[in-house]
């Protein structure tokens, strides 16, 4: 036995749970997180971090190993902080992500759940087509560091590689270190946003100081080289432009081609990170909603349209919220691009209520909400007021769909008919969820 495992601040536990991080819980005294531990196993460790509700540890020794455990792929585990879970099974990740779902229903909302949905799933490598990547110049190193930063950490990881990003991006790190590191501006470039369309990749740079003559000759070089779509954003997402203007230059899209349709973006648009999970998404919302040509369906939180333009191809008539203007000017445009006249969009604050909004006032059949983190809590009570005889409500966030579940339940007398989990991130614990409810008066059971 090693001098540390003689210690006699070494302990022994059993690990129940995993934490929103994807550290083992165990419970046997003060809590403790222990990084790489995984549920079922029995561990050596010693805490080394103590607070006031939980403690922190270090893993030591695994006595019994899980079932669910696998060796991680990536040399950069346990460091970068980009994923957590490569050392859990795939399939255990998702049961993991179901249990953190159905725990937040039954003890926050107190919500029975009628039927549990199928896990949507997809790719578990090279999935990822939007990323917000940190750069930073290391004196020590000599170079720019491109990549997430490590756990809990403000240092940027040191990686040469990514698994889970697109390949396409994934093979731009070094070749972009390496440029960043010739500039003269190399510890003035914090950071680079990330998206791979379907016809290109583009690299948004944020300055905080404007390139020189030669930066800017070293990064059209890049540019043309590496085959990518450089932007410079000097300050807000506004100052967002090309690094040299190219008239005839396509527009980045994604196709879901169920619905023939090819949504145009702009590098700095929200768009969902992993586009096969965001197809068969966009499609079961479609389903679950049980539209015809009398439906009109009100979609919350719509974004550049990604779920209004494939329910418009399905519905009556679709209304379009979102609260960025620049996103619903980008949604008008793929509507009308593909001759979609049954959609109307407005531009609205839906972090409060808006009861005299004239599409607050309309009669909508369905209603899709796809908030952002916090939840949709200002809008519940007008979507209860419109009285539609289904809701569906897709999150990025257990916790909030929770309470906006529970508050529909037991404030405004709709119906959980189901839930569900889709593997939008896989090896993190990054829970993406979607549940259906219904008005009592429908009395239908979700398809």
């Amino acid at each position: 036995m090693t001098a540390a495992l003689q210690s006699c601040d070494v302990e022994t536990g059993a690990v129940v749970a995993l934490t929103h991080e994807g550290d083992g819980i165990v419970r046997s005294g003060k809590t403790a997180f222990i990084a790489g531990a995984l549920p079922g196993e029995v561990i050596r460790f010693r805490r080394s971090a103590r607070h006031r509700q939980h403690d922190e540890g270090l893993l030591l020794e695994i006595i019994e190993k899980s079932q669910a455990r696998v060796a991680p792929p990536c040399a950069h585990f346990g460091v970068c902080g980009g994923c957590a879970l490569q050392h859990l099974s795939p399939a255990a990740q998702l049961s993991a992500k179901e249990l953190e779902l159905r725990d937040n229903l039954e003890r926050l909302a107190r919500v029975p759940v009628r039927r549990w949905l199928a896990p949507l799933t997809g790719p578990h490598w090279g999935y990822r087509r939007r990323a917000r990547l940190s750069a930073k110049f290391v004196v020590k190193k000599g170079r720019v560091l491109v990549g997430f930063r490590e756990r809990f950490k403000s240092y940027v990881s040191a990686i040469d590689s990514c698994g889970v990003l697109a390949p396409a991006a994934a093979a731009l790190i070094e070749p972009l270190s390496v440029v960043l590191s010739g500039l003269s501006i190399r510890d003035r470039v914090p950071q680079v946003e990330v998206s791979v369309a379907d016809n290109a990749v583009a690299l948004v740079l944020r300055v905080l100081e404007s390139p020189s003559e030669s930066d800017l000759h070293a990064l059209r070089v890049f540019e043309a080289t590496r085959a990518v779509r450089l932007y410079l954003q000097p300050g807000g997402l506004d100052s967002v432009r090309r690094l040299q203007d190219v008239p005839a230059e396509d527009p980045l899209r994604y196709a879901l081609p169920a619905f023939a349709l090819a949504i145009e973006f702009e590098p700095t648009d929200f768009i969902q990170v992993n586009g096969p999970i965001n197809e068969a998404l966009v499609t079961q919302a479609v389903q679950l909603l049980e539209l015809d040509a009398a439906s009109k369906v009100l979609d919350l939180y719509c974004g550049i349209g990604n779920f209004t333009l494939a329910l418009a191809r399905r519905a009556g008539l679709v209304v379009g919220i979102e609260g960025d203007a620049r996103l619903v000017a980008r949604a008008q445009h793929n509507a009308q691009r593909h001759a979609i006249d049954n959609v109307r969009f407005h531009c609205a604050d839906l972090a409060r209520p808006l009861p005299e909004a004239d599409w607050a006032k309309q009669a909508y059949s369905h209603v899709l909400i796809d908030p952002p983190r916090a939840g949709a809590r200002a809008m519940l009570a007008t979507v209860a007021r419109l009285s539609p005889r289904r809701v569906l409500y897709i999150s990025c966030h257990p916790g909030s769909l929770a309470r906006d579940v529970g508050m529909l339940v037991h404030d405004y007398g709709f119906i959980l008919q189901a839930a569900g989990v889709l593997d939008m991130f896989p090896h993190t614990m990054h829970v993406e969820s979607i549940a259906v409810l219904d008005r009592p008066q429908a009395g239908s059971e979700a398809a």
